[in-house]
């Protein structure tokens, strides 16, 4: 029997969505026990089958479009616009690892040396059984769906469970997924609050895929650890942007602001400090200043999806102003009926939690910097290693390759989010493991050796009846090969 139905609201309107069941950890079971009864005959189809399968969920989606976007819109409270972007970047990711899984997992023929030349090798792929995903409410569709795509294209079969605050997008694919699959058990979704994640962690799932803090990815992993099982971990960052003394300063800035305030800023991989050089530092604030006056809370974005991150923002900021910090839009009173108003921070404290923890909200912290060395190192200095951008007309690349970071976007952001053929992920307390990319079709499969006789040879070497003169072949090609 579940505990009690729970409520999905909508945060702008505090209208209720929907009631969705608390699963218990013996319905959780049962569900993954489905996916390990289903996953031999999904496995089965091989890649064409599955292929044919997934390319016919994505034509769903992309008729329903609207739907779902709506949903999003409606559990996360973001713009529509910004919805229907999300689910348009799904539609894409699921479609990408529908047509490469075929190609990027396919047998590979390896060499296999001129000792064992009577020997064939290749590396097969193989997928894992079950995967165990659990999103966050961010990017409901989106973020999920880097996982979700890639672990069917792989083979696997998948137990989703969404965030607590967007069931109702976890529930709509799975439903939706159901419409179009050859059989049950393939995909299925289990909501409900923490103690249902917590469930899929211990449950008899094979992988999982945790996106959300860094204090519960550690929790997960260390749930995984006890079966020996592996995991993908996708946490938070703190991410800097790099504005070098040749910077196109309006695109820089536009860009800036865009991924700082964008989603409310409940990105993580959106900009949370800005380290402009001084050359141009006084042109840059100004210019991001007068295009921060231009935006609203509430119209260009909407509210904290989680009631609770209003209080981490406002102990950011606040811990901000205690230490003397300028505000070159909002202040201390930029948190407001579930709303924050656009925050921009100069000359901020490197040690201040503005600075070291992530704030997930409307806020952006400005830094000036003597020099571009000086703007990567303290880049660097950061717990988290997500994502960065680097504006510079003509040393973007040489700056990027010095930031310890998963990602970085060049005079853009976000963009390596929207390239399907690229992996995302990060280090250090950002996580490990990625989804996207040929990285993610392989994240979900390990690999297999496979070496065979083509015929045989006199000398043998695997036996206890190995003879003196193999001992002496073997030596000599050695000392051929590899002395000096």
């Amino acid at each position: 029997m579940s505990t009690p139905d729970f409520a999905s609201v909508n945060p702008v309107t505090g209208q209720e969505i929907g009631r969705f069941p608390n699963h218990s950890s013996e319905e959780v079971n049962a569900r993954v026990a489905a996916a390990h009864m289903a996953s031999t005959a999904w496995n089965s189809l091989g890649y064409g089958g599955r292929k044919k399968v997934l390319k016919s969920w994505a034509s769903l989606l992309t008729g329903r479009i609207d739907e779902i976007a709506k949903l999003i819109s409606d559990e996360t409270g973001k713009p529509l616009s910004d919805a229907t972007l999300e689910a348009a970047l799904s539609i894409e990711k699921l479609s990408w690892a529908a047509n490469k899984a075929p190609i990027v997992l396919a047998d590979q023929k390896r060499s296999s040396g001129l000792l064992m030349f009577n020997m064939s090798a290749k590396v097969q792929r193989s997928p894992f059984g079950v995967v165990g995903i659990i999103g966050p409410w961010n990017y409901p569709m989106f973020t999920p769906m880097g996982s979700i795509s890639c672990s069917l294209a792989a083979g696997n079969t998948v137990v989703f469970k969404p965030s607590e605050y967007t069931p109702a997008v976890g529930a709509w694919l799975s439903q939706t997924f159901a419409e179009i699959a050859p059989f049950a058990g393939i995909f299925t979704t289990v909501t409900g609050l923490p103690d249902t994640g917590r469930a899929l962690t211990e449950s008899d799932v094979n992988k999982i895929s945790f996106t959300g803090s860094t204090r519960t990815a550690k929790k997960v992993a260390a749930a995984a650890a006890e079966r020996m099982i592996p995991v993908v971990l996708e946490c938070g960052g703190k991410d800097p942007v790099i504005v070098a003394g040749d910077a196109d300063i309006k695109l820089a800035a536009e860009q800036a602001l865009w991924s700082a305030m964008a989603n409310a800023g409940q990105s993580c991989i959106g900009a949370e400090r800005v380290y402009v050089l001084e050359s141009v530092a006084d042109k840059f604030i100004e210019t991001i200043t007068d295009m921060s006056k231009k935006i609203h809370e509430g119209k260009s974005y909407g509210p904290a999806t989680m009631p609770s991150q209003l209080n981490v923002i406002t102990r950011h900021i606040n811990d901000a102003a205690a230490r003397g910090v300028k505000f070159a839009a909002g202040g201390v009173d930029s948190v407001h009926d579930g709303m924050v108003a656009p925050t921009l921070m100069l000359d901020v404290p490197e040690d201040s939690t503005a600075m070291t923890e992530e704030t997930f909200g409307p806020t952006l912290a400005i830094n000036r910097v003597a020099s571009v060395a000086e703007a990567v190192r303290l880049s660097n200095a950061s717990s988290y290693g997500l994502a960065a951008a680097v504006f510079s007309k003509r040393n973007g690349p040489a700056i990027a390759s010095q930031l310890q970071c998963g990602m970085v976007s060049i005079n853009s952001v976000f963009s390596f989010a929207a390239v399907s053929s690229v992996p995302f992920g990060g280090v250090k307390d950002s996580g490990y493991g990625r989804i996207h990319g040929n990285e993610g079709l392989l994240e979900f499969t390990y690999p297999r050796t496979v070496v065979a006789t083509m015929f045989k040879i006199p000398l043998a070497f695997t036996t206890f009846k190995r003879s003196k003169f193999a001992d002496t072949v073997l030596t000599r090609i050695i000392k051929v090969r590899y002395g000096r």
